[in-house]
């Protein structure tokens, strides 16, 4: 549902956290143009969205590419005013015009390395992390998730098939301007660049949750508190076919690979065992993480179709 109605009650932030903002938000920008200009532009190497297609309009045409950042990017700043808020828009606003300017500034140095392959991962980190900072920060440096959203109340899309959609035709046409293996080397970056966004919103953190079900849950909590040194819950649950209950073990912040055979050595294995990162239920920071968080899956699926 559209957020106009909250726009009047929106605070305003203290200086100190407004700067703080402005600052990552002037970094993140700054690597963008960074990664842009002296790592894919020069190498024929394209990224998804609006960027993209901002690149692939300033090699077909004389304009530049900072103007194509900036021209293309304003109707989603109207829209993200709209759907999202003030602070957004002001935020993206101020990140698009700094990768702007940057990738006019930066145009005439010549790049680092005019190895593809190199161009692609260095330009894929480099463009990641300053996405992922613009992004932590309540920006954003590409609009396509914003039409997405909107297409999916329209249509029988999910957001993550839209944003696929958009990209599949993006990377496809770089391979009838540049050549089909720049095309290719742009899936790399593509690819490179969405880990890089999520080690930057997520950070480094591995730790999981695991959900251990066995007839010797006593003996494997003993050994996971007195053996890994790690805090269990236990639970009750019931068999959905047998009927039987059963204790459930939950175990928050497990580091894998800390001696995970100690649980069972010694005895017969736990019916059965789930594993999954206990980051990935944590509330996102901003509206904005939350919504690259479906970007996100969708350049994972792109990925994987276009390789199979």
């Amino acid at each position: 549902m559209p957020l106009q109605g909250r726009h009047p009650q929106h605070r305003k932030e203290p200086l100190a956290k407004l700067l703080r903002r402005a600052l990552f938000l002037f970094l993140g920008a700054s690597l963008v143009s960074v990664g842009l200009e002296i790592f894919l532009v020069p190498n024929r190497i394209i990224d998804g969205g609006i960027v993209g297609v901002s690149i692939l309009l300033s090699a077909l045409t004389p304009v530049p590419l900072g103007a194509y950042l900036t021209l293309l990017n304003l109707p989603f700043l109207y829209l993200g005013y709209k759907q999202i808020g003030k602070t957004f828009a002001a935020s993206t606003l101020f990140a698009v015009l700094v990768m702007s300017i940057g990738t006019t500034l930066l145009h005439p140095v010549p790049p680092i390395t005019i190895d593809p392959l190199l161009a692609a991962v260095f330009g894929g980190i480099t463009l990641g992390a300053g996405v992922g900072l613009v992004v932590r920060s309540g920006g954003s440096l590409d609009g396509t998730e914003i039409v997405a959203i909107l297409l999916n109340r329209k249509t029988a899309f999910s957001v993550g098939e839209v944003v696929m959609f958009i990209n599949i035709f993006i990377l496809g046409s770089a391979g009838f301007v540049f050549g089909w293996d720049r095309a290719m080397y742009s899936l790399i970056a593509y690819y490179i660049a969405f880990k890089a966004i999520d080690v930057v919103i997520e950070g480094f953190d591995e730790s999981k949750e695991v959900w251990v079900i066995s007839d010797k849950s006593s003996e494997i909590g003993d050994a996971i508190v007195h053996r890994l040194g790690r805090g269990v819950t236990y639970l009750r649950g019931e068999g959905g076919y047998t009927g039987e209950d059963r204790r459930v073990i939950y175990l928050c912040d497990y580091a894998p690979g800390r001696g995970e055979a100690e649980v069972d050595r010694g005895r017969d294995r736990p019916g059965g065992v789930s594993v999954d990162r206990a980051d990935s239920r944590r509330p996102r920071r901003t509206v904005q993480e939350a919504r690259y968080s479906l970007r996100r899956q969708a350049r994972l699926q792109f990925v994987f179709r276009f390789v199979l």
